[in-house]
């Protein structure tokens, strides 16, 4: 029997969902940016000027703790979040965490609800506009991508004057909501939805390390530019170590392009090995780092919650 494992922890899902669970995007997609869908093949690196830094932007999240907040016989629904973004800057002087943002918030719908101040630090108020679970994560969410976006721009202010102009960002994600930023791509691990027919899925299917896929556009909530990236790794499933990457719609198609071609000179430096990150190729050695350092940023969970527990006691 000739079988292949996924290298991506099962813990995390897998990185490309199976054929019952992935759903056929609605979203309009133009096939002809860079090539005619006749013309459809897998497109080889070409020689480009590497990047004076390489900004990689990333954020995490954590529920501290589920509150109630009462307002006679009734309770609405309210969390305390800690999260935090921050940069690493990579050059060819070495790699470096130039910023790192950490924040804490409560968020509800409720009306009386007030900022939460304990011993181990203030969790500022964030108005959500419902009273469930998934406004609530969206507000921390919402919350985390405006403190990605501020550490990125303090991490630009920052650079060399020579760096300044020829740098590149990438986005652990998708770029909704970052693609104003200059220079910026979106990378994204997961494949749960299917953007493109079936015939251009066996291109993608059929890339060799460091090749993409010619660069589409594509619109549902939001629009953007998009291509498909193997990095280098192990052998396996069709679709392992391919990553999409996105740019903002509002540049030019030969801009896209070029940047497209930039992510195959610039990201498959950067892609992680299995023995080292269960998530190789696609979680990006400086991503992997930056995760870490801001998950211990956070603080320790048991003392936020002891502090919080001890905050509600009534006084």
């Amino acid at each position: 029997m000739r079988f292949s494992v996924d290298a991506w922890d099962p813990g995390y899902g897998t990185s490309t969902e199976d054929d019952a669970s992935r759903t056929k995007s609605s979203a309009r997609v133009d096939l002809d940016v860079e090539r005619d869908p006749a013309d459809w093949k897998p497109i080889e690196p070409s020689p480009v000027e590497a990047p004076s830094a390489v900004l990689f932007v990333d954020g995490v999240r954590r529920i501290d703790a589920q509150l109630w907040v009462h307002n006679g016989p009734t309770a609405s629904l309210a969390i305390c979040a800690s999260y935090a973004a921050g940069v690493v800057c990579c050059t060819a002087s070495g790699a470096t965490v130039p910023t790192v943002q950490v924040r804490r918030g409560v968020f509800t719908a409720a009306d009386e609800a007030t900022e939460v101040t304990t011993a181990a630090g203030v969790y500022a108020l964030h108005k959500v506009r419902r009273d469930d679970a998934d406004a609530l994560s969206l507000g921390v969410q919402n919350q985390l991508a405006d403190v990605e976006v501020e550490a990125a721009r303090r991490a630009r202010d920052g650079l060399s004057e020579a760096a300044t102009g020829a740098d590149l960002l990438v986005v652990d994600g998708p770029l909704r909501g970052r693609q104003h930023l200059p220079r910026a791509i979106g990378f994204i691990k997961t494949h749960r939805a299917e953007y493109l027919p079936a015939q251009l899925n066996g291109v993608v299917a059929r890339l060799e390390a460091a090749h993409r896929s010619p660069v589409f556009r594509m619109g549902t909530s939001w629009h953007r530019y998009a291509w498909y990236l193997r990095l280098p790794g192990a052998a396996g499933a069709p679709w392992a170590g391919v990553v999409r990457v996105e740019c903002a719609a509002e540049m030019t198609a030969a801009d896209a392009v070029a940047l497209a071609n930039l992510s195959q000179e610039t990201l498959c430096r950067y892609a992680s090995v299995e023995f080292k990150d269960s998530r190789a190729p696609q979680n990006l050695f400086p991503i992997a780092g930056l995760e870490r350092a801001l998950r211990r940023r956070l603080g320790d969970p048991k003392l936020l919650y002891r502090a919080l527990r001890a905050a509600a006691r009534p006084r």
